[in-house]
């Protein structure tokens, strides 16, 4: 059984109460769609986490701006918490998310960040089966921080959600699991004062770069949705 996990964004508490489970459920192999880092206090450890398990990790967008060290074009908010992101990891770590891509295809299966127009930057908040590429029969993505599961006619897509920032309105840690073809959905509890204490003691007070946690939405307090046609 495969664990699949996205966007944990350097939220340490939530990123172990999601591989507790993966443990529970019995998985053998971990894959992370990207976007290990941005947002939150501890990027640093979450890449630790994922590499001692030999997960098989893509390049997020997030990722991208720390690697390249080029900020965010849409957000000055998080340039300047990549800022911190920066002193949050180290070199050595920082050159191992430089050899990342954002696919990852495997027999059946096609993995990306984004989409498959562009693996790490695309937005699918709209799903169909043109959509997806063929070539495939199931179809995994991120991005959304959206939990979705669709079936069309030959193909399967799944966005796991996210794992630190949810923004479906479940404030839960979400991920999915692959066995044999089969895909199901998971959400797990996590202790969101832990990831707000340590975004504090990282020096951030405001408030609102936290408080969209307890809810499941954006910061600012959006609740998104992908729309299936």
């Amino acid at each position: 059984m495969i664990g699949v996990v996205s966007d944990i964004h350097g939220n340490l508490p939530a990123l172990r109460a999601v591989l507790k489970s993966i443990d529970a459920l019995g998985c053998d192999r971990l894959i992370s769609l990207g976007d290990v880092t941005g947002y939150y206090a501890e990027p640093g450890r979450c890449i630790d986490l994922l590499r001692q398990r030999d997960a098989i990790q893509l390049l997020g967008n997030h990722d991208e701006y720390l690697v390249s060290g080029s900020g965010c074009p849409r957000s000055k908010m998080v340039s300047e918490l990549l800022k911190h992101q920066r002193k949050a990891v180290t070199d050595e770590q920082i050159s191992f998310m430089s050899t990342l891509n954002p696919r990852f295809d495997e027999g059946e299966y096609s993995f990306v960040h984004g989409g498959w127009d562009n693996p790490l930057d695309q937005y699918l908040y709209r799903i169909s089966a043109d959509t997806l590429p063929d070539g495939w029969s199931c179809y995994f993505s991120g991005h959304t921080h959206v939990q979705i599961l669709a079936e069309f006619e030959g193909k399967t897509y799944c966005n796991p959600g996210s794992v630190g920032q949810p923004r479906d309105g479940d404030s839960r840690a979400a991920f999915a699991t692959l066995n044999g073809g089969g895909i199901n959905l998971h959400r797990v509890e996590y202790d969101i004062d832990e990831s707000v204490h340590a975004m504090k003691q990282a020096g951030f007070i405001e408030e609102k770069l936290w408080l969209n946690l307890y809810d499941g939405a954006q910061i600012g307090g959006r609740i998104d949705k992908v729309i299936v046609e």
